[in-house]
């Protein structure tokens, strides 16, 4: 499937996968790239080798995505279930993109098809996430798709030489 654009929108649909070892690279060099970094809590100058042991460590608790279009990799999302017994109802959201393709919705879709698998096939009933509270954008994709900030975490998140506060996020379907 090759990217599309909608002339009313400007939204790209990318066609979404499951992460492969061979994605290690591409994600390593989104994982590092500047935007990418200043929006979550990740150390700077990832290694390859890093990412291909994260890839290897997946199990079946993990739903990991990656976002291509046109074959290439521009974005990624997990959806982590909680292993302990009596948090088994929770997952948590991860999403990243490219810098240069925020704001073109492919982290809406990556955020839909994870919420699908929450809701269609593992009948969560939280999904949960953490966001810096000055990422407006994430935070209008994420209230978009139905997640209510629940608290808030000061000076928890360290980035660029300054601590800045963290919002805890969830979307609940009980």
């Amino acid at each position: 499937m090759t990217s599309t654009t909608s002339p009313s929108s400007d939204k790209i649909q990318p066609q979404l996968r499951a992460v492969r070892p061979s994605d290690a690279e591409a994600l390593c060099a989104i994982f590092n790239m500047p935007g990418f970094r200043w929006g979550t809590l990740r150390m700077p100058f990832e290694m390859v080798e890093q990412v291909e042991r994260r890839i290897a460590k997946s199990g079946q608790e993990t739903t990991w995505i990656v976002a291509e279009l046109d074959g290439k990799v521009v974005g990624h999302g997990s959806l982590v279930v909680q292993g302990s017994p009596r948090r088994s109802h929770i997952g948590e959201i991860n999403i990243g993109l490219d810098d240069a393709f925020v704001g073109k919705g492919i982290g809406s879709a990556i955020l839909g098809a994870l919420l699908d698998v929450a809701d269609n096939w593992r009948a969560l009933k939280r999904v949960e996430l953490t966001v810096y509270a000055d990422n407006e954008p994430a935070i209008r994709l994420y209230t978009s798709h139905g997640f209510e900030v629940e608290g808030r975490h000061v000076k928890a998140g360290f980035t660029n030489g300054q601590y800045h506060d963290l919002l805890s996020m969830a979307r609940l379907r009980f």
